[in-house]
């Protein structure tokens, strides 16, 4: 017997894009052998551009956006789960190609799902979402490729953002110094509260820059791209590694060749949507265990319902959004 359940809906007729908040039946949902009825979402920077229809992240109509989501299975054709199981899902193109989380109800498949660690509630990982996770992945990255604690600063840039600020906490909780970058001077207060050692203007880093800077920087969790990311590059100290994982300010890198070979800067992509699942995983348990409770709740200060996640799309575009915004769906 089919249910109903409430829905983001993003429609497109003719190149005129509709949002809305729908009734939608369980019969329309989209194959898998996972049906999760979703707790918590959250609203990240893609979602936004999904529901403005700035940039054409959704490939297919109609869809749910909502790029992750948590929540308990209701029913399981796969053997690694079974009803009652508490779940979160991120990336796999949920919410591009493949309904997403901002609705009551999912069906996904569950290759793509990952067992909620004990620890964290369902509003924990959403005010963490795609963005902890993926800030998570980075902070992986600086340890595999060689930067300890002890290496030297760590520039964050897009900081007072949802992964710019996870990894803010997540760095200083590590025993790392962490300088954030940032547009927003009014947000200095709240990132040195998560840990900052010191806070730097955006407009610094925003211009063109040099081929090569003074070095600063044993490592760089990037979320902005274009001159940022290579002005970032340039200041990287000798074997100093790069990750990127975001575009906020571009998809262009303006750089040159010049930090990679004359200083051994590693430049590491981070991809949380098609990242394996061996290494999903360990982010999510890490998250779990290392995150201070405490200062997750400064970052994610804010819970709404569906009908204020359309509405609160433009301003995370305009970047009046502070750290994480949680979706309860049931609201």
């Amino acid at each position: 017997m089919s249910q109903a359940f409430r829905a983001i809906r993003i429609d497109s007729a003719e190149g005129v894009q509709r949002v809305g908040v729908v009734e939608q039946s369980d019969d329309g949902l989209p194959e898998g052998d996972v049906t999760v009825r979703i707790s918590r979402s959250t609203v990240n920077y893609k979602d936004a551009l999904a529901i403005t229809g700035r940039s054409p992240v959704v490939r297919r109509f109609p869809m749910v956006p909502g790029i992750d989501f948590a929540g308990v299975v209701e029913a399981s054709r796969h053997a690694a789960f079974k009803p009652g199981d508490a779940v979160v899902l991120n990336g796999w193109g949920v919410g591009e190609t493949h309904w997403g989380g901002l609705a009551q109800r999912a069906r996904v498949k569950g290759d793509w799902l990952v067992p909620l660690p004990a620890g964290l509630c369902a509003a924990q990982a959403m005010a963490l979402g795609t963005a902890g996770y993926t800030a998570m992945l980075c902070v992986m990255a600086l340890e595999r490729l060689g930067v300890p604690p002890d290496a030297g600063e760590i520039a964050v840039s897009g900081a007072a953002g949802g992964v710019g600020s996870v990894a803010v906490m997540l760095l200083a909780r590590a025993g790392y110094r962490v300088a954030a970058i940032t547009g927003r001077a009014a947000e200095a207060e709240y990132l040195r509260a998560l840990g900052a050692a010191e806070v730097l203007e955006r407009a610094a880093f925003a211009a063109p820059g040099k081929p090569l800077a003074k070095e600063r920087w044993a490592g760089v969790v990037d979320t902005v791209g274009s001159h940022m990311l290579a002005n970032l590059c340039a200041a990287t100290r000798y074997g100093g590694i790069v990750t990127a994982c975001g575009l906020a300010g571009g998809m262009d890198f303006p750089a040159s060749v010049a930090p990679f070979i004359l200083r051994g800067v590693t430049l590491a992509g981070i991809d949380s949507v098609m990242c394996p699942l061996p290494r999903r995983t360990e982010a999510w348990r890490r998250l779990a265990a290392e995150v201070d409770p405490a200062r997750l709740a400064q970052i994610a200060g804010r819970e709404i319902g569906l009908a204020e996640a359309i509405a609160i799309a433009p301003q995370m575009l305009a970047g009046q959004v502070r750290g994480r915004v949680v979706v309860d769906v049931d609201r």
